[in-house]
Parts: C-alpha cells; sequence; structure tokens
C-alpha cells in the first residue's frame, strides 16, 4: 500500500470510537446533517435554489456509485456514462412505450444496465490501467452512436415523458420538492451500500485489488470476477441515477444522458472528494456543482466551457497537491491538531516534573 491509501480517510475511522469517547458525539452529528437535509425543502422555498440542492444530491449519488468501482476496486471507468444514459432510455421506453410503473421501470433500467455491464467487462477487463480507461470510453461512444441512429429510442430528437400522469406512482411533479426527496433517498441508500461493502469482505477484496492485485490472486481472489461484481454494482446505481434524471428533466437525448463529459464529472466528484472514502464524493458533489452553476449564471452562453476549464484546472491542482482530495486533506488537518495538542501536554508534563 502506497502513502497515498494510507492517508485516505474511511467512514470507519470517521465513526470509530476514539481515546476521548467522542463516538457518539460523531452520530450526534451524522444524525444532524441528515434532519437537516430532511429539512431543506421546508426552509429553502425558492424553486431554483431547490432544484440546485437536487442537482447536488444527484451528481453526489453518481459520484458514490463510480467509488465503488473507481475507488475501493481502483478500475478507473471513463465511459460509465454508459450506464447512465442506458437507465434513462430503459425507464422513459417502459414507461411511454409499455406503460410501466416509474419505479419498476427505474429498478429494470438499473437490472439491464448491470446485466449489460456484465457483458462489458468480460472483454474490457483483460486490459489494466489506461488501457481499461480507454476502452470504457470507446464503448460509451459506441452506446451513443446506437441511440443517436436507433428511431424507437427518438434517434437525435430524443424522447418526452408526457405529464398527463403526475404523483408518485408516474414520478412527475410539478414541485421540486418530491424530486429532491427522491434524490436523498436514493443517495442515502447508495452510501448505505457503499457502507455495507466498505465493511465487508468484497471491500478488502476491492482493496487487495486495487493495491496489491499480485498478491490477491496469489491468496485465491478471483480478481475479474470481484471486478465484475464492483462494476455491475456501480453500474446498477448509476443507472438507477439517469433515471431519476429523466424522470426529473422529462426529456432526454444522447447529448443530455450520453455525453462523455458527464463520465468526467463522476470520476471528479469522487476524486476531488477524496477517492475510495465514503463521504468524498458527495463534498466533491457540491463543489463541483456549485462551480458548473455558478459559471452558468456569471457568464451565460458566453461562458459555455469555463467550468470544463476549471475542472481541468482542479484535476492539476489535486494531482499535485491534495492527491487523496478533501477528506484525506480533513484526515491530515485533524492529526496535525491532535500532534501539536499531544506536544504542548508532553511539554507541560515536563514542565511540571522539572519544576517538582
Amino acid at each position: 500500500m502506497n502513502i497515498q491509501d494510507k492517508t485516505v480517510i474511511s467512514a470507519h475511522e470517521l465513526l470509530a470510537p476514539d481515546s476521548h469517547g467522542n463516538s457518539s458525539v460523531k452520530y450526534i452529528l451524522l444524525a444532524l446533517c441528515v434532519l437537516a437535509a430532511l429539512l431543506v425543502p421546508v426552509v429553502v422555498k425558492d424553486p431554483s435554489h431547490q432544484n440546485l440542492a437536487i442537482l447536488i444530491l444527484m451528481a453526489a449519488q453518481l459520484g458514490v456509485a463510480w467509488n465503488i468501482v473507481g475507488g475501493y476496486a481502483g478500475q478507473v471507468s471513463l465511459g460509465h456514462v454508459a450506464f447512465y444514459g442506458l437507465g434513462a432510455y430503459t425507464s422513459t421506453l417502459l414507461l411511454t412505450q409499455w406503460g410501466f410503473n416509474a419505479w419498476v421501470a427505474m429498478l429494470c433500467g438499473g437490472l439491464l444496465s448491470a446485466a449489460i455491464s456484465l457483458i462489458i467487462g468480460w472483454s474490457c477487463f483483460r486490459l489494466n490501467g489506461h488501457y481499461f480507461g480507454m476502452a470504457t470510453i470507446a464503448v460509451a461512444e459506441i452506446i451513443q452512436i446506437i441511440f443517436t441512429n436507433w428511431e424507437y429510442a427518438g434517434a437525435a430528437v430524443g424522447l418526452t415523458l408526457p405529464m398527463d400522469q403526475q404523483g408518485w406512482g408516474s414520478m412527475i411533479f410539478t414541485d421540486k420538492a418530491p424530486y429532491y426527496y427522491i434524490a436523498l433517498g436514493l443517495l442515502l441508500v447508495t452510501l448505505a451500500v457503499n457502507y455495507w461493502i466498505e465493511h465487508s469482505y468484497l471491500g478488502y477484496y476491492f482493496r487487495a485489488i486495487k493495491d496489491e492485485p499480485d498478491a490477491a490472486r496469489s491468496l485465491g481472489i478471483n480478481l475479474s470476477r470481484y471486478k465484475q461484481i464492483a462494476f455491475a454494482v456501480s453500474s446498477f446505481f448509476t443507472a438507477i441515477g439517469g433515471s431519476l434524471y429523466a424522470q426529473k428533466e422529462l426529456y432526454i437525448d444522447p447529448g443530455s444522458v450520453l455525453h462523455t463529459g458527464l463520465s468526467i464529472k463522476m470520476a471528479l466528484v469522487s476524486i476531488l472528494g477524496g477517492v475510495g472514502t465514503l463521504l468524498g464524493p458527495v463534498i466533491g458533489a457540491g463543489v463541483l456543482t456549485f462551480i458548473e452553476e455558478g459559471t452558468r449564471a456569471l457568464f451565460g452562453g458566453s461562458g459555455r466551457g469555463t467550468d470544463l476549464v476549471i475542472y481541468a484546472a482542479l484535476i492539476v491542482v489535486i494531482a499535485v497537491y491534495y492527491p487523496t482530495g478533501v477528506m484525506g486533506w480533513i484526515k491530515q488537518f485533524f492529526a496535525r491538531r491532535k500532534a501539536v495538542k499531544a506536544q504542548k501536554e508532553q511539554d507541560v508534563q515536563e514542565a511540571k516534573r522539572e519544576a517538582a
């Protein structure tokens, strides 16, 4: 394990009891954060501000989903938008063409994407490192071309969801609050699955595959099988996020749900917050969404692409100065404070001994 991996903070380290008995305080803070999130639509009435909160939650959920394969298992997929688009198109087609319940259609989109990820992974996992990343980009581009030319799926024109049926069954609403709670619930479920993976044997296997693949293989771990598992679980939740986007926007086309830039954003959200951590993608999503929406509001159409320039600058800064992301920096900050406090206590004890 390298130095960067040792400095990455995990959810276990955040919530584990320490020598000062602060574990209960941490759980209380976590409960307060969830409560505050539940109260956002009650306190914030402006639809534009509610929409910003929804975008942050949706970006965080995608980052947490990508983190399963890219963070824990160390397989950097740059074509994850393929599953995002598959989820969006599957649920939309089932809802509009076959009359499925929106929730069932969303689940079907996730399951179909997970199944297709097994086929994609069977071939792509024969490659390693940046070759694997390039292969996933190629797969995403192929899927985008297919949907751009597939008339049944609307081709380049796209698909529109009708608003004649509204409510929880169709997952179509006139206000933003229901979408907020759905996005929040989806994020919490994805975080719960990540937490379970992190503390189960799968988490240990994934980290072994990421850090020491040769050693993991020598111990009998089937690398391909567990890479496939990480890929499938990540693809499932990414597709669910794509379905939610379709329900919220009521319109999808290849440019909106199959654009390669979305894959980069999913990865960057996790990398900025702290790759391989539980809460890192949530922090990264907040930062990147504010940048994206802020540049859009500040520059308008004349500043198109400004957010991409900032993304590129962030990647350089993170790679050079903060390779462990925000969560790694937080751990280092508290570690330094603890070291300073311990040194002061030691100095006080020495002063008392000298005085005696």
